[in-house]
């Protein structure tokens, strides 16, 4: 029988992006839920394929609302499940923080005991937790692995470690079959502008066109990040549950390209058509607490699972710069952010 697969935040960019894998890479059915006013940009190029039920199917859902997650269960009754809807953005935690703690704690146990409850299924789960659970990390306990006190820096990465602990919980008390991820900062096409290197390329492109005076605004440059493309992400996370799943399991996963915010920024520059571009840094840009040093030792996932990256950080970040590009020259409307 055809296997199905739940993926929350389909919509997202890396739900998105493990839809495309899904599509091209397995015979399964794909139930994607997201909130009836999900934007659906992302997802997009889906649409003729979900109106024709052609293995892809939509369903109404949200974290907040137990009853709505019983009904996504109920009718996909899944073999494997990709939690990854989130209050993502870190910085928009520390101005809602009760709803980031809501959505990505509570949300978390109720999806999990909507799974639980659900008769006739056994689905190999997938929790997506963050590298932001480490939060401050200092250089003597770099690179990070999976054993690395928790030292949260936003109200996001304590709702992470709060999903991570729920994961590891429902394995150990119910025997779910959860596995838990730490993915360190990946991205590429698709990726929101209200993330650093995003909001870059978004500008670049809109500067390219003569849309915006030649000045990239910016926050802080100074925070070492490893970075990885959402399309290694997204193959991570297929690898995850379908080699030798380990109920319990929790893994560090991301790139082996490591730079600053602002090294990341100079190549962004370095491959835009203009060169007159100048950086201004804003101070409402700046978090009131930063996750500064983001360095993974991901050798227990990849010993796990044969995972290695295989795109450059060069073309991540082509294509993103080239993603922004093309929205633009299509003639959208975008915030000063």
């Amino acid at each position: 029988m055809k296997k199905k697969t739940l993926i929350t935040g389909i919509t997202g960019m890396v739900g998105s992006h493990l839809a495309d894998y899904l599509l091209e890479n397995t015979d399964w059915d794909i139930y994607g839920m997201c909130r009836w006013r999900s934007p659906l940009d992302n997802v997009e190029h889906l649409l003729e394929r979900a109106n024709k039920k052609d293995r892809v199917y939509f369903i109404d859902g949200d974290l907040c609302d137990y009853i709505s997650l019983q009904n996504a269960v109920d009718e996909s009754k899944p073999d494997y499940v990709f939690h990854l809807a989130a209050q993502s953005y870190p910085t928009t935690s520390f101005t809602s923080p009760i709803h980031t703690l809501d959505t990505n704690i509570l949300g978390t146990e109720r999806l999990l005991e909507a799974l639980r409850r659900c008769r006739d299924i056994d689905p190999v789960i997938h929790v997506c937790s963050s590298s932001e659970v480490f939060g401050r990390v200092p250089k003597e306990k770099l690179p990070i692995n999976e054993e690395c006190s928790f030292h949260p820096a936003s109200p996001y990465s304590i709702s992470k470690i709060g999903t991570d602990m729920i994961g590891r919980f429902h394995a150990e008390a119910y025997g779910q079959k959860v596995m838990t991820t730490r993915m360190f900062t990946h991205t590429g096409p698709r990726r929101g502008d209200v993330f650093a290197e995003s909001t870059f390329a978004k500008q670049i492109a809109m500067i390219e066109q003569d849309l915006i005076p030649p000045v990239v605004k910016t926050g802080n440059l100074d925070s070492l990040r490893t970075w990885s493309d959402v399309r290694e992400a997204v193959r991570a996370y297929y690898m995850l549950v379908t080699v030798n799943p380990v109920p319990g399991g929790y893994y560090n996963i991301g790139g082996t390209f490591s730079c600053t915010v602002g090294e990341l920024l100079n190549h962004l520059l370095s491959i835009s058509t203009r060169k007159d571009i100048r950086v201004e840094q804003e101070e409402e840009r700046f978090r009131p607490l930063d996750a500064d040093l983001q360095v993974p030792d991901t050798s227990k996932f990849r010993e796990h699972t044969g995972w290695e990256p295989r795109i450059s950080f060069e073309k991540t970040m082509q294509d993103l710069l080239d993603y922004w590009r093309d929205r633009v020259k299509a003639g959208r409307a975008f915030l000063d952010r």
